[in-house]
């Protein structure tokens, strides 16, 4: 795989055995520049969705991250951690947003130079989103976190930008929507890419694009389409859709007048 300039091709790492499995394949290819430069950790924000998740309790999980951690940055690796859940859990409800800042805060300890906050059933709201930001503010610098919105209730592009207002600059989304999560039961995929770029068209918000520094929504939009139908699988991204429709009905008047 040729790694193009400006994007970041972050490996996931639960456990300190998936980190040797990672330095060993970093160490037998021996390419410069290496398959990777970043790692990602994640936990969560209660307990019972870590136990769900990764047979343990919070403390446990933070406990069994840090030397992971810890060697990744002795390799020169960068760490990216997350956290579930930070608005809602499946197995026990609203989540209180000290615990969310509390588990942010151990995870920046760390060392992770950048935290994902995600709503990982999808019930947040601009409001809650806001709240819970602010809080973890207070433990952890606005520039080191990031936001992960599912899309289950619809909210997931009202979320972003409530997240914009408090200062985030990072958003976490997926091609065509894709995704999900099987601990949430009904938990759809990520806030679609082609919904989050048409939203912020004509905002005051730069969207950083490639290394050209631009974005081709259109070509964007073709991308959804096409890994959703290898996928056998519908585009959830509304705006893509939108898109997509526009075009085709371009093409059919076009045909019509020849």
């Amino acid at each position: 795989m040729k790694r193009l300039p400006g994007v970041r091709y972050p490996v996931l790492v639960p456990n300190h055995k998936g980190l040797e499995n990672l330095f060993k394949l970093l160490d037998e290819t021996n390419l410069q520049p290496p398959v990777t430069d970043e790692i990602s950790i994640f936990t969560a924000a209660t307990d019972a969705f870590t136990r769900a998740n990764l047979n343990t309790t919070v403390a446990e999980s933070l406990a069994r991250l840090e030397p992971v951690a810890r060697a990744a940055l002795d390799r020169g690796l960068r760490v990216r951690g997350y956290v579930s859940v930070v608005i809602a859990c499946p197995y026990s409800g609203a989540v209180d947003f000290k615990r969310v800042r509390e588990v942010a805060k151990a995870l920046a300890d760390m060392g992770c130079y950048e935290i994902s906050l995600g709503d990982t059933v999808g019930k947040g709201t601009p409001e809650k989103v806001t709240k819970m930001i602010e809080e973890v503010k207070k433990s952890v610098p606005v520039e080191k976190l990031a936001v992960h919105f599912h899309d289950t209730y619809g909210t997931a592009v009202a979320n972003v930008f409530a997240a914009l207002a408090q200062g985030v600059r990072t958003i976490d989304s997926s091609v065509g929507g894709l995704g999900g999560c099987p601990y949430s039961p009904g938990a759809t995929g990520n806030v679609a890419t082609e919904d989050v770029l048409y939203a912020l068209k004509d905002s005051k918000y730069h969207v950083a694009g490639t290394h050209n520094g631009t974005i081709d929504l259109d070509a964007m939009v073709n991308i959804g389409w096409w890994i959703s139908e290898q996928l056998g699988r519908e585009s959830v991204s509304r705006a893509g859709r939108a898109i997509r429709a526009n075009k085709e009905r371009e093409e059919n008047d076009k045909r019509a007048k020849l």
